[in-house]
């Protein structure tokens, strides 16, 4: 259905902004403190940013099957499923530090994915009731209420991290509660109901099969600029807190650090849609790739505050425009009963990467060489091959000549 009207939309997003600002202020609180939870309670250091691991492996698994099950029964029964599942991962979470067992703090670990994954979804939910027009902000308003999350998540991880005897275990009571809170929010929501409360209707359009899809150049670079931008982001963010440590600052530093970097991913997002319209996807996905390019080497030239400051500013503002860009060509690229495949597929190949990366954040982090700078080196040239692969997919995307524009 093509919208002209984009009041509905205008509602929605106002929700969905509210949405991304408290309930995803759980993300950056759980990055800071999760690779340091994992690190006291790991029988081997390689291994402590695993419970990150999981929830994107939890969000990678979950978007297969949560995407279509949103298109059957509605975006609003997928999002209040998801902060259910955050609530109770959370809850698992911090009895998992409670009783000192590293398993229990994966499990729950894994049922954030799942909270992750739709979360995932709020900026395609965006554009369900927008005009052509409207849909690049949409999704660009939408990522911007995660401006608040930057500012909400760390600070408050400040005041509850330290809470209780139990390092951390405050972080994941506060998540808990900021799941029930926000479930809330999406009874004001006015999306499509879903596919079962849509009449039959013969002779209906079936969408393209998988291969078909994946042979749309449009959705194959789409899939691979957001599966880099996600995966840098993230091999990046999730060494980032045991950098800073294990270089002498302290874990305070660490949710300044990480708060710059939200800020920086998501700030953007007032202007990010209004680029896209003037300069053309293409240009603005370019440019994601360049600032996570420049976040690599002013990392690697030293380990002082400011440069762990600048380079993970530099890393949001490119994951910020490589991300939202391809979001946006992926949304313009497929017809609406082909939503459901698409956008679960696309997020299964992008989360499957970020959860290859966030495994081997730790391992480059922590035992690739004999100190934290050499950890922090071996994390930040990892980055090399992946944008080499998606600037090439740019490169060849504007070579298709019917697509060039």
């Amino acid at each position: 259905m093509t919208y002209t009207d984009d009041t509905r939309a205008k509602r929605n997003v106002a929700v969905l902004v509210m949405a991304q600002a408290i309930l995803g202020a759980q993300m950056p609180m759980i990055f800071v403190i999760g690779g340091l939870a994992g690190g006291m309670l790991a029988s081997n250091v390689c291994l402590a940013t695993l419970p990150i691991s999981f929830i994107v492996f939890g969000s990678m698994t979950t978007a297969p099957w949560l995407s279509p099950l949103m298109q059957r029964n509605g975006r609003r029964f997928g999002f209040f499923l998801g902060a259910f599942a955050g609530a109770m991962g959370a809850l698992i979470a911090a009895y998992g530090l409670y009783a000192e067992s590293f398993t229990i703090l994966l499990a729950g670990s894994y049922l954030t994915g799942i909270y992750m994954s739709a979360q995932g979804f709020y900026r395609f939910a965006a554009t369900d009731t927008a005009s052509d027009e409207f849909r690049p902000k949409a999704i660009s308003y939408v990522m911007a209420g995660g401006l608040l999350s930057a500012i909400v998540g760390p600070q408050l991880n400040k005041l509850v991290q330290d809470a209780f005897v139990v390092p951390f275990m405050g972080t994941y009571l506060a998540v808990a509660a900021l799941n029930l809170v926000g479930m809330l929010l999406f009874l004001w929501l006015d999306l499509p109901k879903g596919s079962r409360s849509e009449p039959k209707v013969e002779n209906a359009v079936i969408g393209r099969t998988r291969g078909e899809l994946l042979r749309d150049p449009r959705i194959v670079v789409s899939i691979i600029v957001g599966m880099v931008s996600y995966a840098l982001m993230n091999l990046v963010m999730t060494s980032t807190p045991l950098a800073v440590v294990g270089c002498g600052f302290t874990t305070n530093n660490a949710n300044d650090i990480v708060s710059a970097h939200v800020l920086a991913m998501f700030a953007p997002s007032f202007f990010t849609g209004h680029l896209i319209a003037r300069f053309g996807v293409k240009r603005i996905m370019s440019a994601g790739l360049v600032f996570l390019a420049a976040a690599g080497i002013v990392a690697l030239s030293g380990v002082e505050l400011t440069n762990f400051f600048a380079a993970l500013i530099l890393l949001g503002l490119g994951w910020n425009f490589g991300f939202i860009g391809a979001t946006t060509m992926l949304a313009g690229a497929h017809r609406p009963e082909e939503r459901g495949v698409v956008q679960g597929m696309n997020d299964m190949i992008v989360f499957g990467m970020v959860t290859v990366a966030s495994l081997a954040s730790g391992g480059l982090m922590n035992c690739s060489g004999g100190s934290a700078v050499e950890g922090w080196n071996a994390v930040n040239l990892a980055m090399i091959p992946f944008l080499v692969l998606a600037g090439g997919s740019l490169i060849w995307l504007v070579r298709q000549p019917k697509l060039a524009t």
